[in-house]
């Protein structure tokens, strides 16, 4: 307790400043759906999605100081609250919901409606924020200087340096600008590539690439040359000794659950044929052993971190005399809208589950967003095993609905919907705790931000669906255009456990790589992605991870250091969002037939494209080593 009070937040507890306007309320819901799209987008295509907290928060900075020249740390604050949610509520869609629209597309079940989407994402987002609250006041007054809570941290640190916050949004902003040009330029008029490759003719089965997207570079220089370079071995592994093994012993045969001779699909398709055909099954057996083996390795953090919630609930902590700063949601009103949410998981039909069932939903949401919160503090949301809890989530809501006798396609539906909940609400729940721990830096209002939260949480599960159909209708999930992996592979679970369908061969080949990758001391989950993503995906991410490396070697001091990796973060955020929004505005024009009349009907060979993304990588590179001006 002694660091509860010693620690003083920058602004005092007992001075009242503006914070939840409708100026910030306004900002926040608009960047709760563009980074929401821009991270689905993200999601699908590379199988990961990056934090908005930061670029939100320079981004309004950028409004409110610069153009509305007004000035209010803490109505920035809340307005990365509400748009951070649109990100983190996107990320847990997209690694489950996509599998009912891959369903419908094989003709087993109707496409979902909007408010299916909708109340999947409602209740996982409000019951994720619902669960964090009573844990704040244990894991972020309690635990401040133990538990680092890395985003929410560095979150903070910009917008007390709110003074360059015209110079870090006009950052942003610039990313943002060249990556919608980029994208389209190369994916909507087609002027040149976005993906290069070359095929080893005296190597059947293997082929080199390079997507030379800005996301691409933008995602390999925020997770760092290591992160990439797992991501690269795991892409190299598949494309060039298990794909090149099964073209060299498959020959003329054919192999389940292929349905052509090797032989023919490579003459055909080449050589993603085989990816498609067998490696995304080894990927989904290495990328479900690495989401279970994350949850295994934290079991002890788990237990802990349950007691320790458990223990919190407990506690009565009256409010009524409370320091605005230490003010929560009242727990009657978290009670009853999760006792809300109880009941009408029970009654739609979208969830088949009895009352039990229902309030075994809930059990395993507040364990899990216990899990999340306290994971994101140790080592950040990008590293938080959200996948694996869905996983586990998966297994036991399929195998449950099957003894129950809820089985077929409205098991699967059920399955897939209990999954999604639970990945939301864990996303979410991580969302909030990073955004609670920049608030108690800043000296936030807590109830203040978690009202925030849940605007964006209701803005997001509005307009998710949208993007999700946007999407499919644009190019099908599962395709190269957009993988999709996790929700893919959560499919594969569902069904295989519903109807034994499942080449189980090669998921538990997938499986043992992933046992021994993590003998090695390998990061799995990294590694299990670039198994089952493009080569040319991982080789694209793993450009922006050599930038990083090549500005963190340069000499410096530290402090010179953190500063080039924090110009290139806030430019490489920039560089994803443009691109992702880009890539909802080609969805639409595809949508609505418009692609084609744009295409100017001529290419640039393929090296063109590697000049200008190395132009672009050199641009990257001077950004972070350019000072601000002070």
């Amino acid at each position: 307790m002694d660091n509860k009070n010693e620690f003083k937040p920058y602004i005092p507890a007992d001075k009242i400043v503006p914070e939840f306007t409708v100026t910030s309320a306004l900002i926040g819901c608009l960047l709760a759906i563009v980074f929401g799209a821009a991270n689905a987008y993200l999601g699908l295509l590379v199988g990961m999605t990056i934090s908005a907290s930061i670029p939100a928060a320079v981004i309004s900075m950028g409004i409110i100081r610069v153009i509305l020249r007004r000035d209010s740390i803490l109505e920035n604050n809340l307005v990365q609250t509400i748009g951070s949610a649109g990100e983190s509520l996107a990320a847990g869609a997209i690694f489950t919901l996509p599998a009912l629209f891959l369903w419908a597309g094989e003709g087993k079940i109707e496409y979902p409606s909007l408010i299916t989407i909708f109340f999947i994402a409602l209740f996982g987002g409000l019951l994720g924020v619902c669960f964090m609250v009573p844990l704040r006041q244990a894991l972020i007054v309690e635990e401040h200087g133990t538990l680092p809570f890395p985003e929410g941290t560095a979150c903070a640190e910009v917008l007390l340096a709110g003074e360059e916050g015209g110079s870090k949004a006009g950052s942003v902003f610039t990313g943002l600008g060249i990556a919608a040009a980029y994208k389209f330029i190369a994916d909507g008029l087609k002027i040149f590539p976005s993906e290069i490759g070359y095929v080893f003719q005296g190597y059947a089965g293997s082929q080199i690439g390079i997507q030379v997207l800005p996301s691409l570079a933008g995602v390999g220089f925020i997770c760092g040359p290591k992160i990439a370079s797992y991501m690269l071995a795991g892409g190299a592994l598949s494309w060039f000794v298990l794909m090149p093994a099964i073209a060299l012993f498959g020959g003329d045969s054919t192999i389940y659950p292929g349905t052509d001779p090797i032989s023919a699909m490579l003459a055909t398709d080449g050589p993603s044929a085989l990816w498609s055909g067998y490696i995304r099954y080894i990927g989904a057996g290495a990328v479900a052993a690495g989401g279970m083996i994350s949850l295994i390795k934290t079991f002890p953090l788990i237990v802990r971190t349950f007691k320790q919630a458990m223990a919190s609930m407990s506690k009565k902590h009256t409010q009524k005399n409370a320091l605005r700063t230490q003010q929560d949601l009242p727990m009657s009103a978290l009670l009853v809208i999760i006792v809300a949410i109880v009941i009408l998981i029970w009654l739609i039909p979208t969830f088949p589950v009895n009352p039990i069932g229902s309030l075994i939903i809930v059990i395993f949401g507040f364990f899990f967003a216990s899990v999340s919160s306290r994971m994101v503090g140790l080592i950040g949301s990008s590293n938080n095993p959200v996948s694996g809890m869905a996983i586990a989530t998966l297994i036991i809501a399929t195998l449950l609905l099957k003894v129950t006798g809820t089985d077929g396609t409205t098991g699967m539906v059920g399955a897939i919907a209990i999954g999604g909940v639970i990945c939301i609400i864990a996303a979410i729940a991580g969302d909030t705790s990073q955004d609670l721990k920049t608030g108690f830096i800043v000296g936030a209002t807590p109830k203040k931000q978690q009202l925030g939260e849940m605007l964006g949480v209701v803005v997001s599960a509005a307009a998710v669906g949208f993007v999700l159909y946007l999407l499919n209708e644009a190019w099908g999930y599962g395709t190269n255009q957009l993988p999709a992996a996790q929700a893919t592979m959560m499919k594969m679970l569902v069904e295989g456990i519903m109807n034994a369908e499942l080449p189980w061969a090669l998921i538990f080949i997938g499986v043992f790589i992933a046992i021994v990758v993590e003998i090695l001391k390998i990061p799995v989950m990294p590694f299990a992605v670039g198994m089952y993503l493009p080569f040319s995906l991982s080789a694209g991410i793993m450009a922006g991870g050599v930038v990083r490396f090549i500005v963190e070697k340069i000499k410096g001091t530290d402090e010179e250091k953190k500063e080039r990796s924090d110009r290139g973060v806030l430019f490489t955020s920039g560089l994803i969002a443009g691109e992702g929004i880009m890539g909802i505005v080609l969805a639409v024009l595809a949508v609505v037939k418009v692609d084609s009349v744009i295409n100017l009907g001529f290419q640039l060979p393929q090296w063109c494209s590697l000049i200008i993304f190395v132009v672009l990588l050199y641009f990257l590179y001077t950004r972070c080593m350019k000072k601000d001006k002070k």
